[in-house]
């Protein structure tokens, strides 16, 4: 990574500017490979010249951001993408919606999702499948069933992954307990589960 490092230097020095693409290519580096204050460095000075980050250049920043714990950056940075004049864009929202369901803060989650779909990002399969194995892995099953709904309302698949969780609870001697908790649909996944 040093020697990408030197090679925007010196395009820089003898006059080139580098794109958007180029310097997600850095952050993207620094970041899989564990620098992630270099790879906040090369984001601040993308933001201070004139290279104008991209919904991409914050959701790789975010994303490695979120991996190694650093919530409260995370969310200025999320926060901070409309001040630069963009929109979070799916991933941006499934980065930190998943993370604070990971971290137990469900309610601020459930916001979130709100506020994503009320400006105008609407969540998709892949999306709510997600946040369904999340809920129902740390035991949230009402709220997983609230969005077990929102993928039957807008006529998406519940994706194999997702339906081996809804069986497995019922493996386990949970299909009873949750049956009246789900939409009925996958309540039969849950009796199906036990036989």
């Amino acid at each position: 990574m040093d020697e990408v490092s030197k090679l925007l230097d010196n395009m820089v020095s003898i006059g080139m500017e580098p794109d958007v693409i180029t310097y997600n290519i850095l952050i993207d580096g620094y970041s899989k490979n564990g620098r992630i204050d270099d790879a906040l460095v090369v984001f601040r000075e993308m933001l201070d010249t004139k290279g104008k980050p991209s919904v991409i250049s914050f959701n790789i920043m975010i994303g490695a951001l979120l991996k190694c714990g650093r919530k409260a950056e995370a969310k200025d940075l999320f926060d901070g993408i409309w001040a630069n004049g963009l929109v979070p864009d799916i991933v941006t929202y499934s980065l930190m919606i998943q993370k604070l369901i990971e971290e137990g803060s469900l309610q601020e989650s459930d916001d979130l999702f709100v506020s994503m779909e009320k400006n105008g990002c609407a969540a998709n399969s892949r999306m709510l499948n997600a946040i369904v194995r999340s809920l129902l892995q740390k035991g949230e099953v009402p709220r997983a069933g609230t969005y077990l709904s929102k993928i039957d309302e807008r006529s998406f698949i519940l994706e194999a992954s997702t339906a081996s969780l809804l069986t497995a609870l019922a493996s386990r001697g949970k299909g009873q307990e949750y049956k009246e908790l789900l939409p009925e649909k996958y309540s039969e996944l849950l009796i199906e589960g036990t036989g």
